[in-house]
C-alpha cells in the first residue's frame, strides 16, 4: 500500500487502492517508494514522446512533455518551484522569506523561477541524443524523486514549526533512504549502465549543493523547498545527459 499512497501524493492521477487526504503521521512511510512512482512517471513520459513524435515536429513534442509532466504531478513540485522562489526574492531575513513562501500568491520571483526551470527542461530535450531520449524521460522523474528523500535524510532541519513537510523529515530514516538509492541505482545500470551512475551521482550532488543553500538561508527546509529541489533535479537530469555521454559507456 506504501506505493499507493506514494502515487496519491505525488501525481494527479487516481488509481484503485488509493485514498483521498493525507496522514502526516504515516506519509513518511511512502518515502522509499518515491523513485518507484518517479520510474512509472517516466515510463509514461516516454510513452507520450513516443506517440506525440509520431504526428508532432520534435519542438512542439518537448513541449507538451514538458506540460504533462506538470499536469501528472497536479504541478505540486512546481508550486514549491515558485513558492521558494518568492521567498528567496522576495525578503532579506528568514522570517520574510518563510511569510512570502506562505502567501498564496504567486509573485514576480516565483514566475521567474517557473519559467527559468521550464526553458531549461524544454531546452535539454532539444539537445538531448536520440539514442538516450528514452532512458533520460523514464530517469529524469525516478532521479528528482530519489534526490528529494536524499535532501530530507542529509538535512533534517526543518524550517517551519509544523506543515506536511514536516512529518516526511521526521520519517526520512536511513533504511527508507538506503531502498529508494538501491532502487534507483538498479533502475540507473538498467537503463545507462555503469556509466549511468556518474548522472546519478551529479544529480545527487545537485539535491544536496541546493539543499544547503536553501538551509543556509530559510534555516532549514520545507515543504516548498522539497518541491524546488525535485524540479532543479529533473532539470539537472537533463542538463547532465547532454554533457556526459554515458549512452556511450554501455
Amino acid at each position: 500500500m506504501g506505493f499507493f499512497t506514494a502515487w496519491r501524493f505525488l501525481t494527479a492521477i487516481p488509481l484503485p487502492l488509493t485514498k483521498r487526504g493525507t496522514i502526516p503521521e504515516t506519509m513518511g512511510e511512502t518515502l522509499a517508494y518515491f523513485p518507484l512512482v518517479g520510474l512509472v512517471i517516466g515510463l509514461g513520459l516516454a510513452g507520450l514522446d513516443w506517440g506525440l513524435g509520431l504526428v508532432f515536429p520534435p519542438s512542439i513534442v518537448n513541449a507538451l512533455v514538458v506540460v504533462a509532466l506538470i499536469v501528472v504531478t497536479g504541478a505540486l513540485h512546481m508550486d514549491g518551484l515558485m513558492d521558494t522562489g518568492d521567498g528567496l526574492g522576495s525578503g532579506l531575513t528568514r522570517e520574510e522569506r518563510l511569510n512570502a513562501m506562505r502567501d498564496s500568491r504567486v509573485g514576480a520571483f516565483g514566475v521567474i523561477a517557473a519559467v527559468c526551470i521550464v526553458l531549461i527542461k524544454y531546452g535539454s530535450l532539444e539537445g538531448l541524443p536520440e539514442s538516450a531520449r528514452t532512458a533520460t524521460l523514464v530517469l529524469m522523474p525516478t532521479l528528482g524523486r530519489w534526490a528529494v528523500v536524499l535532501a530530507m535524510f542529509a538535512f533534517p532541519s526543518y524550517a517551519r514549526l509544523e506543515g506536511l513537510g514536516r512529518a516526511f523529515k521526521e520519517q526520512a530514516t536511513l533504511p527508507r533512504m538506503l531502498v529508494a538509492t538501491v532502487f534507483c541505482i538498479a533502475a540507473t545500470l538498467a537503463l545507462f549502465g555503469p556509466g549511468g551512475l556518474a548522472l546519478m551521482m551529479g544529480v545527487g550532488l545537485t539535491a544536496i549543493g541546493l539543499a544547503f543553500f536553501l538551509r543556509r538561508l530559510l534555516g532549514g527546509l520545507s515543504g516548498d523547498t522539497y518541491g524546488a529541489i525535485v524540479e532543479a533535479s529533473e532539470a539537472m537530469t537533463l542538463v547532465l545527459a547532454i554533457l556526459i555521454p554515458v549512452w556511450s559507456w554501455r
